[in-house]
């Protein structure tokens, strides 16, 4: 197929429009696979009139689609495993034993300590918030936390989730978009997140001082009691998802890496947790709920399964479905090559893709854009700069992907505020892991060392 030259103003008017859309949809509360289905409908209109014909945009968007199959599979799965942590007892088990932890420790660190972990084993930020978020956010009024300030805890070890766990549906995103697998790029993230992780750790120390665990503490004793009256607890269960992390570091791939998990998790929730095997199959596909004595936590302990990620494979699909009608017709081209004009060294380039990842979450209210697009169209910049494409993996989930529940208007920090009442403009000063990855990945990336000191732009 013949690339047809597109004025610059059609392309900046597409462009407008698509985040127009995608932005209505946010304010509008509906799915944003509508505005992305609108944005490829506007972009095929205009396409059609520079000469491409309705098959020339459908073997685009084919290609596009095809690229992410295993993607589709990977984010489906992950809502399988969310339903089965939950029924094999290993989100229980990790909240049990994280309460009994916290009974001597300062709060506000305990909470980043244990919310960090329960992330990387559920992989998703929204879920880890909506679970074991809400819970330690219950128990922290009993001991006076002011809640603006305990949610950016929460919200700062959740966001690690979408930042860096294998099971995470964005940061496998990045991975497929960069053609890089999780034990590659895992290594070269650990220089900006051991720094991070323990500066947050410290701050969330110094500040956790004002706070005491006094009389509210029946609230861990109730929160346990009810777990064990409605699990078999074990620590061996709350270490079941490690297989996955493991597995993952030694450069499984994912999928295999996901369906034993899965086996594994199944097993304990038949033969330890005595779930029936309908019960499980049901979970899986529709979500699951915690049936024990306590209203509360039932409330919390619930898994939307495979049906609930159907709207996020959906919403990824319209992502990518447009991102391949921009980049292939050579749309976004002339943008990229404006905002990476006059980069003459590798920490410019690094600095570049910080700023267009976090740019693009912003303005589209969703880290799909913001990884996908500098994923794809910034590769062959890192190859001119000599640069491995794990770095561009590296750059994107420390900036466009761990931002996004920052801005009042993302669609993250509104599902934060329908689940907790709090906003983002009273949690994101708290949220200290959030705002200070963008800033420790370009310090860090002043360490890159420079074969050259000119690069052609």
């Amino acid at each position: 197929m013949n690339e047809k030259s597109i004025s610059k103003i059609h392309c900046y008017i597409i462009i407008t429009a698509c985040i127009i859309l995608i932005s209505t949809c946010i304010i509008s509360t509906i799915s944003l696979a509508y505005g992305f289905l609108g944005g490829i409908i506007f972009t095929s209109i205009i396409l059609i009139k520079y000469k491409y014909t309705i098959n020339d945009i459908v073997v685009i968007l084919l290609s596009g689609l095809k690229e992410a199959i295993t993607l589709y599979v990977v984010v489906l799965l992950i809502g399988s495993a969310a339903s089965v942590w939950l029924a094999s007892g290993v989100v229980p088990s990790i909240m049990y034993y994280g309460f009994e932890y916290m009974k001597d420790m300062n709060f506000l660190l305990a909470t980043f300590l244990i919310v960090s972990i329960v992330s990387i084993f559920m992989g998703t930020a929204i879920g880890t918030v909506s679970t074991i978020g809400i819970a330690l956010l219950g128990v922290g009024k009993g001991f006076g936390v002011p809640a603006p300030i305990l949610l950016g805890v929460i919200i700062s070890g959740a966001f690690i989730a979408d930042k860096m766990s294998p099971i995470s549906g964005l940061f496998n995103l990045a991975l497929t978009t960069t053609k890089r697998s999780y034990k590659q790029v895992i290594t070269v993230m650990l220089p900006t997140f051991i720094p991070l992780f323990l500066i947050t750790a410290v701050v969330y120390y110094l500040i956790g001082r004002n706070f005491t665990i006094g009389n509210g503490s029946e609230n861990l004793v109730y929160y346990q009691n009810a777990i064990l009256a409605g699990y078999k607890i074990s620590p061996f269960i709350a270490l079941l998802p490690a297989i996955i992390l493991i597995m993952s570091i030694l450069g499984a791939k994912t999928i295999p890496t996901l369906l034993t998990g899965l086996f594994a998790g199944c097993l304990v929730s038949v033969f330890i947790q005595h779930m029936s095997l309908h019960t499980l199959i049901v979970s899986l596909f529709f979500g699951y709920s915690g049936s024990t004595a306590s209203t509360e936590l039932n409330k919390i302990l619930v898994s939307g399964g495979i049906k609930s990620m159907i709207e996020v494979v959906l919403i990824i699909m319209g992502a990518v479905s447009l991102t391949s009608l921009l980049e292939k017709t050579g749309m976004i081209l002339p943008l990229i090559k404006k905002l990476t004009s006059g980069v003459k060294t590798k920490r410019q380039i690094i600095f570049k893709t910080a700023l267009i990842s976090s740019f693009l979450t912003i303005i589209t209210c969703d880290q799909t854009v913001g990884v996908l697009l500098p994923g794809r169209l910034l590769q062959d910049k890192y190859n001119e700069f000599d640069i491995d494409t794990t770095l561009l993996a590296r750059t994107i989930s420390d900036t466009g992907i761990i931002i996004a529940p920052l801005m009042v208007w993302n669609i993250n920090a509104l599902i934060i505020k329908s689940l907790t009442g709090i906003s983002a403009a009273s949690y994101a000063p708290f949220a200290v892991l959030c705002y200070l990855s963008p800033i420790i990945t370009i310090i860090v990336s002043y360490r890159l060392k420079e074969k050259q000191k000119s690069v052609a732009a």
